[in-house]
């Protein structure tokens, strides 16, 4: 077993209600892929990355240790994921002690990351005030509209602001793990593990993956029908005479 002095860093996984475990497990196994991968290049004294994953006490009064990948020394979490929920952020249960923890802990030096509707937990900490921050690009909205002090940007599949790192959609948690990889084992072994993985490494986007999806809930039944024939036509035909036509209103107003 690696010993302690070879642990460079303590990544802890958040378990949540609903938490996406494959999330959960295929960081945990990224990360011990990663290990490997630096034990082949520096031998047995290679640094490598404990993983532990982490549960709000039945009571809510305090977060238990649920798994140890290095079992034995103190607990000192220098990261902290929340990984992708598996159903919408409206429908998350409130996490305050989650969110307490990962305040206090930030506190006192921890990096926190997000992947997906993970980050509404860390919005739910604080810590998005005045930060760029990413998501799943469908939740953009809704984030922002509850933490309005943090600056969305769903374009970036990973937003890394020091230490707060953001991730979009519910599978870039590969782009989160390849992104530790390379700060906490280098860019060597973090290019050996996306090859290993099948991976890209850091650097994708979710402008491809995203589309334009207008708001329907406005009230006003001319633009209503409007944005209806738009979509149904493939608005191909979408000057303004042609739109005002279809909403019955003069091209002025």
């Amino acid at each position: 077993m690696t010993t302690g002095k070879q642990i460079v860093a303590e990544i802890g996984l958040l378990l949540y209600p609903d938490v996406q475990l494959a999330a959960v497990y295929g960081l945990t196994d990224l990360f011990r892929i990663a290990g490997e991968m630096s034990r082949e290049r520096g031998g047995a004294e290679a640094p490598a990355i404990r993983v532990s994953h982490w549960r709000q006490a039945a009571d809510g009064t305090g977060v238990d240790c649920v798994f140890d990948s290095h079992p034995g020394p103190a607990h000192d979490p220098s990261h902290l994921i929340a990984p992708p929920s598996l159903i919408m952020p409206a429908r998350m249960q409130p996490m305050n002690g989650l969110a307490s923890w990962l305040a206090e802990r930030h506190g006192e030096g921890a990096t926190l990351c997000s992947v997906c509707a993970g980050a509404f937990l860390l919005g739910e900490a604080g810590l998005l005030e005045g930060r760029e921050a990413t998501t799943h690009w469908a939740f953009a909205r809704e984030l922002a509209a509850r933490f309005p002090a943090a600056r969305v940007d769903t374009d970036r599949m990973v937003i890394d602001d020091g230490d707060i790192i953001t991730a979009g959609g519910i599978l870039a948690w590969t782009d989160l793990g390849l992104t530790l990889v390379e700060r906490l084992l280098g860019p060597s072994v973090m290019l050996e593990t996306a090859r290993f993985l099948l991976i890209d490494p850091p650097g994708r986007t979710q402008q491809p993956y995203s589309h334009f999806v207008p708001r329907l809930d406005h009230g006003d039944a001319a633009i209503l029908k409007v944005q209806h024939w738009l979509q149904a036509s493939g608005a191909r035909d979408h000057d303004v005479p042609a739109l005002a036509k279809r909403a019955g209103l003069e091209e002025r107003t």
